[in-house]
């Protein structure tokens, strides 16, 4: 009884890695449905297999030997069993990788299959956060965010991605699976989310010290919800309507903050930090590192190297009674 509690301890740990936001073992698109069933394809055919290979082991221990003669002498009959056996298994060893072989190239087919795709987003890797553009023919419907991906339900996005410094991995594992991204290169990769939902993802290649905290987050709408959030991220910031805010606005616009980061709709234009328009409306901040709250913004801003080491985010030198106004200026912008 007691030799049996760890595996009733440990078998629950090991399911739960099945679902959640951020499992491949639970898809929500098509692209992953295809990555998931190819899993479950080879685990199901090689699980067969061991246990075959186990059962004639076990079969050629137990079986009983006559004494040889010498240990030289042959014996016909034996000899042309085993010899049967090793091309039988041979023969289903082939068999089987062959199948395997197909079964993936067919499933390779589908997930890089050429499909019109009626939004497409430029998602650039920079050390340690995503920028996320979302393009359009018309170039005053281009906007660009950052570290969160809002998708329509059940239509394919096509991802274009780019690296402006070292090499990252995208994955959002419930929708698709990995796709490398390069300096001086361009992968492409399409996504589909076949139900409303939020959905995690994480640079899935060691690019430095805050590897770990570079996540990305993708949210599906039902269509009409998305595009009314497309159509508010299309606009520019709204002035601050109270003198709180507007103050909090004085002070970001003062400081070095403005030679980063953008906010349409006034002077801060800066290009290499996350635009920040909108960033009230964000569900997280820092690449998933922090929930996006009036108090972890304080923390975020006041000491960055303390949250995320590491960071291209310099300290920013504030009075104490700055920060509430800056705070609140940030939390408005939606």
């Amino acid at each position: 009884m007691c030799c049996c509690r760890p595996a009733f301890v440990v078998l629950p740990l090991t399911l739960t890695g099945c679902t959640g936001w951020q499992s491949s073992l639970d898809p929500q698109g098509p692209q992953a449905d295809t990555l998931a069933t190819l899993f479950w394809v080879f685990t199901a055919v090689l699980t067969l297999v061991w246990l075959l290979t186990m059962a004639a082991l076990l079969l050629s221990l137990r079986r009983d030997r006559a004494a040889r003669a010498g240990p030289l002498s042959l014996e016909p009959q034996a000899e042309r069993s085993m010899i049967c056996a090793v091309s039988a298994a041979t023969a289903l060893t082939t068999a089987v990788v062959i199948a395997l072989t197909v079964v993936s190239y067919a499933a390779q087919r589908a997930l890089f299959s050429s499909r019109e795709a009626p939004l497409t987003l430029m998602v650039k890797g920079h050390q340690w956060w995503w920028e996320v553009t979302y393009e359009d023919a018309q170039p005053s419907r281009r906007f660009t965010t950052a570290n969160e991906i809002h998708v329509p339900v059940g239509q394919p996005v096509l991802i274009k991605l780019q690296s402006s410094d070292v090499i990252h991995s995208f994955w959002i594992p419930t929708l698709a699976g990995k796709m490398d991204v390069i300096p001086g290169r361009e992968n492409r990769l399409v996504i589909e989310a076949s139900k409303d939902g939020t959905f995690r993802g994480q640079c899935a290649e060691f690019c430095g010290w805050q590897h770990a905290h570079m996540a990305i987050t993708v949210v599906a709408h039902p269509y009409g919800d998305f595009q009314r959030w497309r159509e508010s991220q299309i606009k520019a910031a709204a002035p601050p309507d109270d003198p709180v805010r507007k103050r909090g606005m004085d002070i970001f616009l003062s400081r070095p903050c403005v030679m980063c980061h953008q906010i349409r709709g006034t002077a801060a234009a800066g290009k290499v930090a996350p635009d920040l328009t909108h960033i009230g409306s964000r569900l997280h901040i820092a690449a998933g590192t922090l929930p996006n709250s009036r108090g972890n913004l304080a923390a975020w801003i006041v000491d960055p190297q303390a949250i995320k080491p590491g960071a291209h985010m310099p300290l920013m030198k504030l009075k104490a009674e700055e920060i509430e106004p800056l705070t609140r200026y940030l939390e408005g912008l939606r």
